[in-house]
């Protein structure tokens, strides 16, 4: 059985454990040295952030109107989208993934996004975590348009606001469960044995403290997935990005996952966008968005929502 290893002085500022040289895989492309957030602190909101924006927090007063939170109290903005649209060219033609997407998205929320394949979600991922720019329109993290962002400033965005947990987990084989956390602090440029110490506190989050030495071939698909989970949580993020989280995993497995998120997010604040078809995670959301044909369809509370899990054989009363 593995035990929590004790940390030990390492000498100088060298690469995290089990480190590789370039973008590793699950962390966000571009991912450059910044300054590390306070130990404790929230992601971005460091003195050092050169993605500040100079006008500060925006805050919206909310009286709950559709789709709108409920609280009729201020509520910090995080994420705002307007107008925004994303086209491709496809050898002569031009294919419109998103059609002017017009979204507000408040700090702490759980967010679900619904639709069928092919209606724009991923595109939309794309923009609202910085890794495209779109074609028109804007959007902006923070009261901070990414589009204006140079590539440093981008690398410091991904590499410290926002969180990415992937459907096929990403996780690095050759590494230890440990190692896989660590690797994205390198960039951060948080000193080895910081990265390592809050690397063992966040496995112990996921319920995977015994497990920190294992290899993602020794582990099942719901450990990997809760190893790519403490990954997207290494920098302190204040948003997190779930692309399909549960979908490899079966009921049981998917639903410790589902209770993590949670936790992430009434425990900590952080802001949760995650596509998913599990009816589960819809409710435990907040408010629920669908796309369909590039545009936003509606956006509706989680109360105002009718979900029914239902098995083959049953019939409606």
């Amino acid at each position: 059985m593995n035990t929590r290893p004790t940390p030990t002085p390492a000498p100088g500022n060298t690469h995290a454990p089990g480190s590789a040289p370039g973008s590793a895989p699950g962390s966000a492309p571009g991912s450059a040295p910044g300054s590390a957030p306070a130990p404790g602190g929230v992601a971005g909101e460091s003195a050092g952030d050169p993605t500040a924006s100079a006008s500060g927090t925006a805050t919206a007063t909310v009286a709950g109107g559709e789709g709108e939170p409920r609280e009729g109290a201020q509520r910090a903005v995080i994420i705002r989208t307007l107008q925004v649209k994303r086209a491709y060219g496809l050898g002569n033609a031009t294919v419109w993934a998103l059609r002017g997407v017009d979204v507000t998205i408040y700090r702490g929320e759980l967010i679900s996004v619904l639709g069928p394949s092919g209606s724009g979600k991923s595109t939309f991922f794309n923009m609202i975590g910085a890794l495209d720019t779109p074609t028109e329109g804007r959007v902006l993290i923070d009261e901070v348009d990414v589009a204006q962002l140079s590539a440093v400033e981008l690398a410091f965005l991904r590499c410290h606001k926002i969180g990415y947990i992937f459907q096929s987990y990403n996780l690095i084989s050759y590494m230890t469960a440990l190692e896989n956390v660590t690797v994205p602090m390198t960039f951060a440029g948080v000193a080895p044995e910081s990265a390592r110490r809050r690397g063992l506190d966040l496995l112990d989050l996921v319920g995977l403290a015994d497990r920190w030495s294992h290899r993602p071939l020794e582990m099942s698909g719901g450990q990997q997935q809760r190893v790519a989970i403490a990954r997207a949580l290494c920098n302190q993020p204040r948003i997190l990005l779930a692309d399909e989280p549960t979908a490899n995993l079966d009921l049981n497995t998917g639903q410790q996952i589902l209770d993590i998120l949670q936790r992430i997010n009434k425990q900590r604040g952080v802001t949760i966008v995650c596509a998913s078809h599990d009816h589960r995670m819809l409710a435990i959301s907040d408010r629920i968005m669908w796309i369909r044909d590039g545009r936003l369809d509606r956006i509706e509370h989680r109360e105002d929502v009718n979900v029914r899990v239902g098995r083959i054989g049953e019939h409606a009363s």
